[in-house]
């Protein structure tokens, strides 16, 4: 199956060229059954980035672009009369899709966000007091501004914690843009996108990602490197314990990418940035030497000792 899940990153590199790390990244989300959180600038490829995941994995797709109007219905859907018949019908919102692309999510307000957390924490959305059950599989891939962008504000601790990774796509580099360029328009690649995965493929394949073997040593490294994070006084905040799930499922689902049935430590190493940036705030201190939150992670993760992860 990992096979399967290597030519799907394959054929949606042919759209979004020069970036097969970052289809990587995504890709081991979604098999680690998380979502996704990229802050960029506009126009990198972040909606072409879902559109290309939903063509390659067969998943239908809905798109919002978060503005400070948008409201929780338009994620979670309505209840509306229908006339003649004395009784409401139920209109579906953005979030009843198999991969919703929550575009600017940090442009919102905090009401419309907890619609859209409810969805992705609990794959189920509640309207007028009945809930309904949101399709298998269901993908996020949110995408912000940086902070600081005109009618941005940061997104709740709370929040971001519900993401499994926090990516970048970045600009192009110089041949990767040229490619781009000859391919005139770029909805013509991603319409040439072949359908290589189904649905029940995807769930296949997480079910390989759960059964992944991992030794006890391995799981007293993770909480090794959790407990680093939170220990440490360059972070005001470290890993909670859903972080350290996350970065599990993510080193899980990087074993089965790399075609083993079984963890080690690169697995976790592979993971641990991506996993762990968002989730993390440095302190007062660290904010006043100017030392970035990557830096104070691989520190962190270079001082945790391997002698336990034989």
């Amino acid at each position: 199956m990992e096979n399967l899940a290597q030519e799907a990153i394959q054929e949606i590199g042919k759209a979004i060229v020069g970036k097969k790390h970052i289809i990587t990244q995504v890709m081991t989300a979604i098999l680690a059954n998380g979502h996704i959180l990229i802050e960029d600038i506009p126009g990198v490829g972040k909606t072409t980035l879902a559109l290309s995941f939903s063509r390659v994995l067969g998943l239908d797709y809905q798109r919002i672009q978060f503005t400070p109007d948008v409201m929780p219905a338009d994620i979670a859907g309505f209840s509306m009369y229908k006339q003649g018949s004395d009784s409401f019908e139920y209109q579906e919102g953005a979030a009843i899709t198999n991969l919703l692309l929550a575009d600017e999510i940090n442009r919102t307000s905090p009401k419309t966000q907890s619609a859209l957390l409810e969805a992705m924490e609990e794959k189920k959305i509640t309207v007028d007091g009945v809930t309904r059950e949101l399709p298998d599989p269901y993908i996020v891939i949110a995408t912000q501004n940086p902070l600081g962008s005109i009618g941005t504000h940061s997104l709740p601790e709370s929040q971001l914690d519900r993401f499994m990774i926090k990516t970048s796509m970045g600009y192009p580099d110089r041949q990767s843009e040229i490619t781009m360029l000859k391919q005139e328009r770029v909805n013509i690649a991603v319409e040439s996108l072949q359908e290589l995965v189904q649905g029940e493929d995807l769930l296949e394949m997480r079910k390989a990602v759960e059964a992944v073997f991992i030794h006890d040593d391995l799981y007293t490294y993770v909480v090794d490197i959790a407990n680093a994070t939170r220990n440490s006084i360059k972070l005001e905040l470290g890993l909670s314990p859903r972080g350290t799930i996350a970065l599990m499922q993510m080193a899980k689902a990087n074993a089965f990418l790399s075609g083993r049935d079984y963890l080690i430590p690169d697995d976790v190493k592979d993971v641990f940035l991506v996993t762990t940036n968002h989730r993390v705030l440095r302190s007062k201190e660290a904010r006043m030497t100017n030392e970035s939150v990557e830096s104070i992670l691989k520190g962190l993760l270079a001082a945790v000792p391997l002698d336990l992860a034989r």
